[in-house]
């Protein structure tokens, strides 16, 4: 059994819009929020931060901490894995330098894709993992 630490980015705008990624892995899409695993060495905070820069080739600005988990998770991808996943609140530092996809898995701009998703209009099913799903519900609690 091992731990794998998960780190992503609840980025809104002021269109009360959320950034959504599209990725592919192991064969399977899927919709998340943006992020990543944290790194031997790194920090939580600098893992969010490099999975920016790397994905969205920007740093994040605004960020505060929202949520660690707090209940066993298994890994969707690796049985043997159980998953801690911590969510930061965030905004981006050049929002429209973003490469977005005009539609869901639109992989244009490689991959992951993003698009801005209306909040109020996002449901648990758009998103495939448990823990994106309670991170929903408990930010529509707050908004």
């Amino acid at each position: 059994m091992n731990f794998n630490i998960r780190v992503y980015a609840l980025i809104t705008n002021e269109r009360e819009e959320i950034l959504l990624a599209d990725e592919e892995y192991s064969g399977r899409q899927f919709t998340k929020f943006p992020g990543g695993g944290v790194e031997w060495g790194e920090g939580i905070y600098d893992a969010l931060q490099r999975e920016s820069q790397e994905e969205l080739y920007q740093e994040l600005t605004d960020t505060a901490h929202f949520y660690t988990t707090d209940f066993f998770q298994q890994s969707s991808f690796k049985k043997t894995d159980q998953l801690i996943s911590v969510y930061y609140t965030a905004k981006l530092s050049k929002p429209k330098e973003v490469l977005l996809g005009e539609f869901p898995f639109d992989f244009t701009h490689g991959k992951p894709s993003f698009r801005w998703v209306k909040l109020s209009t996002l449901d648990a099913s758009d998103l495939q993992f448990p823990i994106d799903k309670l991170m929903l519900e408990k930010l529509k609690e707050i908004t």
